[in-house]
């Protein structure tokens, strides 16, 4: 007996046979089980994944003989064995009428195709016309199909198949049923491959079966082809290296060998395989885009380890990889990937355009050359930690609050020219004397708006002996706050109150600053500081933080090893930006008091109805 190719010999013959198409499957099978059949199906998809054979299957379950020869008959699921499905099965089933729209688009073949449809069928419940193809027919093929489609007699069955719905006139697609069949993902493809090549008695790598899955592009007959030829080139058998140099595509290890160079930071690795893959004579801008697709996937693995594709059949190492770098890093390598892919065509050559590009991943990386270290996926905030930082930057300061910081003033009436406004004083600063009652502020300057005309003398007298009308709210150079961090320096192990009175002190910036400010002291022996950091701020955590807050600590008089440790924070205790943002908002409410409490914005508010935005009143540091 002749051999049977594999698309062919292993091609579905009952719906729960097909792969892939649920949801096709699902309302084809509830249809016939109702007995809700309509009388035209239109099956879409791109070319290999299922149309022609799904149509059949629906004609052996229109014509299945196996439960009686009246319309009970119809099944979803076709026996098989009678003479109708076996008839159909073999291509010589006489109501089943198979027309290639290709190769008859002309009207004449139309309404000869027409001309029979009024007769009933010869041997089975249904005559069932399957046009192939459907798109290729003329319009004029199209005006001679749309009576009968739309009404066709009682016996008649039209099973419409395309890979182009687009060209199809809007009055063809009105009157069928339309069903889109989906592409067939790699990991489906693979599991069908495998349990085919098994049934086969085929031996197979399982890494030679995802590069037939990726080539197959969505189409299960290509895959099966494609199967059919590595078995041959193989000599018996489906291995990896066969299957890579029959289809001629890069080795998807050598993309993840360039992205581990990247990972270790390591410039003479990342040329010597760049040098190894041009003694294969690759597409380099084919390998640009492997790189940046591998980006993509770490990308989703720090943020959603669980979105990850197993479109190579290498999940696993995809999430091992993503632990190696730093979000920020990863997302300045793709945007360099993507911009060096189009200046690809102004370079001298492909390889030293991918070269290029791959060093300037590196060079331009934001910490330098330190090397990051492993971090947890995924790398985002835990729902609390983050439903409390935005908890604490939506509410605004109660007004009770704000009065009450207002009311509070120094012990004695005058203040030297140099001290700051009440507002700007920290709030952590306690009263020399709590006892004493507390003074009113200083009278409000007597300055006439240019409106009503100069100034008189008495006025001007009354601005020489109070301060300026200007709401300074930038912090002096000498606050009381760093009187307390200068008593926090004397030599001693750091506590947390310690550390808040002290991290103003260390001069840090930046990154550095920012990732130090979300941190709060866990252990100090002396030796070794721990701190413990918001899981919202892990994936900034790299070597050279850690080596700047170390010095940082040195020249305040903490000789410490700095180490991080990632942990929800506690909610007595608040980090130096809670603690910066809780006094931004009240010394924000403190200058929206004194500003809706000055003569001036009262009389603008008075005589033009002015009123005051808020938001816009800002630190003067910010103006600058």
């Amino acid at each position: 007996m002749s051999y049977q190719v594999l698309a062919r010999k292993w091609r579905p013959r009952t719906f729960h046979e097909l792969v892939g198409q649920a949801h096709v499957q699902r309302a084809l099978v509830n249809a016939l089980d109702q007995g809700r059949l309509h009388h035209a199906y239109l099956f879409t998809g791109t070319r290999g994944v299922g149309k022609t054979t799904l149509a059949r299957i629906l004609a052996k379950c229109l014509n299945c003989t196996a439960n009686g020869y009246g319309d009970e008959g119809v099944t979803s699921t076709p026996c098989g064995e009678c003479d109708s499905c076996q008839a159909i099965d073999e291509g010589r089933f006489v109501d089943l009428i198979e027309v290639d729209a290709a190769s008859r688009t002309k009207v004449e073949d139309t309404r000869e195709l027409l001309d029979n449809v009024q007769y009933a069928p010869t041997q089975g419940r249904y005559k069932v016309y399957l046009i192939d193809e459907v798109h290729m027919l003329s319009t004029s093929s199209f005006n001679a199909l749309l009576k009968t489609l739309e009404e066709p007699p009682p016996h008649v069955k039209f099973l419409l198949a395309t890979t182009d719905p687009q060209k199809l006139p809007a009055t063809v697609l009105s009157r069928c049923l339309q069903f889109t069949l989906k592409h067939m993902q790699p990991v489906r493809i693979v599991e069908h491959l495998a349990m085919v090549l098994a049934a086969e008695q085929v031996h197979f790598e399982e890494s030679a079966l995802w590069l037939i899955g990726k080539a197959a592009d969505g189409s299960m007959r290509d895959a099966m082809s494609l199967t059919d030829q590595a078995i041959a080139f193989g000599q018996g058998s489906v291995q990896h290296l066969d299957v890579a140099a029959m289809l001629g595509t890069l080795d998807h290890r050598h993309v993840l060998a360039l992205v581990e160079a990247l990972a270790d930071i390591d410039a003479p690795r990342l040329l010597h395989e760049v040098a190894e893959l041009a003694e294969q004579g690759p597409d380099f801008a084919a390998v640009l885009d492997d790189v940046t697709a591998v980006l993509h996937r770490l990308a989703v693995a720090q943020m959603v380890p669980e979105a990850v594709d197993n479109g190579h059949g290498d999940r696993e190492t995809i999430l091992a990889l993503a632990g190696r770098f730093i979000a920020e890093d990863i997302q300045l390598y793709y945007q360099i990937g993507i911009q060096g892919r189009g200046d690809m065509v102004h370079a001298p050559d492909l390889r030293s355009a991918l070269e290029m590009t791959l060093l300037r991943m590196l060079a331009f990386r934001p910490q330098g050359v330190p090397k990051p270290p492993q971090a947890s996926l995924p790398m985002r905030a835990e729902p609390a930690a983050k439903s409390e930082s935005l908890q604490a930057a939506s509410s605004p300061p109660s007004a009770p609050a704000a009065d009450e910081a207002l009311a509070q003033s120094p012990s004695e009436t005058a203040q030297p020219a140099s001290s700051p406004p009440p507002w700007e004083k920290s709030v952590d600063a306690t009263p020399d004397s709590p006892s004493e009652p507390q003074a009113p502020l200083p009278p409000e300057p007597k300055m006439v708006p240019p409106w009503e005309g100069q100034p008189s003398i008495e006025a001007e007298a009354a601005n020489e002996r109070t301060p300026s009308t200007e709401i300074q709210i930038a912090v002096s150079d000498e606050p009381i706050a760093e009187a307390e961090a200068s008593q926090a320096t004397e030599p001693g192990r750091l506590d947390h109150q310690a550390w808040l009175e002290l991290f103003d002190s260390l001069g840090l910036g930046g990154l550095t600053r920012n990732l130090a400010a979300h941190c709060i002291i866990e252990e100090d022996n002396g030796a070794v500081l721990r701190l413990r950091l918001d899981p919202s701020q892990a994936a900034m955590q790299a070597d050279v933080h850690q080596q700047r807050l170390e010095k940082s600590l040195e020249s305040q008089g903490f000789p410490r090893k700095v180490s991080f440790e990632v942990a929800a924070l506690p909610e007595e205790l608040e980090t130096p930006r809670q603690r910066e943002t809780r006094h931004g908002r009240e010394r924000h409410a403190l200058a929206v008091a004194a500003l809706n409490k000055d003569p001036h914005v009262q009389k603008l508010q008075q005589v033009f109805g002015a009123k005051l935005i808020e938001s816009s009143v800002k630190p003067a540091e910010e103006l600058r």
